[in-house]
């Protein structure tokens, strides 16, 4: 069998624990793209990433590149960078590669415009991967799972030429929208959950926000006119499950800080990928009147966004008046 050509665009946690675990995979061919100049000094020189991975060796047979050369020799190009980047990445990308090159996006977020990303990349060969994968875990060779959004072929070509041997698992749905839909919504959902741990401590509390958000994922994949079934795969209860419940995910730790009190200037500097998210939908539900369809979401974007209390935000969702 004729070596898989890989080209990975993104050095960070999850492109470099990803590009790990590929090679485990003798039969891939793998090139790791960064921006930064300390990484691909450290990737080319020493073998190492420890701008990420500190204490770590990286895999000799991945090659570090800092320029595009030879990506239109690709058979598969995986997008890792952050969800802002991509629309700059793609342009830069777009006239090298073969319109036969499957190029498959793993960034979880929404376009500058706040559409979803598969709504503004233009590639004729596309998917996503989305599922609950830590990039630590991914590094640390723990079993993991990912749900491909896309075609039935490319769904073949990935779980019998790329993914074998490397302990990762794959289900597959054509719903790209819905995959890439649910991928971000738990982000959202997870800082609800977050929220509600934070302030009682209790798994009845969360397995109670963690079922209505299931149900209002469901109404947002109606919503976007996606298949409400996918939902059931890794991207939808797997990845929210892990989202909400483990402390390794930062929009579960900010509603944690939230929930006990310690967190509420929602204009601070840091970037946490769900806050996007709540304040986007949530404008977009309250411009078209849908609010009371989702009260979870609605509740959490009046709590960051429109000076909410905490308390009333746990009252409301929990039904406690």
């Amino acid at each position: 069998m004729d070596s898989t050509s890989i080209f990975i665009i993104g050095a960070g946690t999850f492109g470099t624990a990803l590009a790990e675990r590929l090679a485990w995979n003798t039969n891939n061919s793998i090139t790791l793209y960064t921006i930064e100049d300390q990484v691909y000094r450290e990737l080319k020189e020493q073998g190492k990433n420890s701008t990420y991975f500190p204490g770590r060796l990286i895999n000799k047979r991945i090659k570090p590149a800092q320029t595009f050369e030879g990506i239109e020799h690709s058979d598969l190009i995986l997008l890792t960078v952050p969800s802002f980047a991509l629309e700059e990445v793609s342009r830069q990308i777009y006239p090298l590669i073969s319109p036969s090159t499957l190029v498959i996006n793993l960034a979880k977020g929404l376009s500058r415009e706040g559409k979803l990303l598969s709504e503004v990349l233009e590639y004729q060969r596309f998917g996503v991967l989305k599922g609950p994968t830590f990039a630590v875990e991914i590094m640390n060779g723990m079993p993991s799972a990912f749900t491909l959004g896309g075609a039935e072929r490319d769904y073949e070509f990935l779980a019998g030429r790329v993914f074998p041997r490397t302990a990762i698992s794959l289900d597959h749905t054509d719903d790209i929208r819905g995959a890439e839909l649910l991928s971000i919504l738990k982000n959202a959902y997870a800082i609800s959950v977050g929220i509600v741990s934070g302030r009682y401590n209790s798994p009845n509390v969360d397995f109670q926000v963690i079922t209505r958000a299931l149900n209002e994922m469901r109404v947002f994949l109606k919503r976007y006119g996606c298949c409400l079934d996918t939902v059931f795969h890794y991207c939808g209860i797997g990845d929210l499950g892990l989202t909400s419940l483990n402390d390794l995910s930062r929009n579960r730790t900010l509603g944690l800080l939230i929930g006990k009190g310690f967190f509420s200037d929602m204009k601070h500097t840091i970037v946490i990928e769900g806050m996007k998210t709540v304040k986007v939908l949530g404008e977009s539900l309250v411009a078209s009147g849908e609010q009371d369809a989702f009260p979870l979401l609605y509740g959490l974007y009046c709590l960051m966004y429109d000076h909410k209390d905490v308390h009333a935000f746990c009252s409301e969702i929990l039904s406690l008046e």
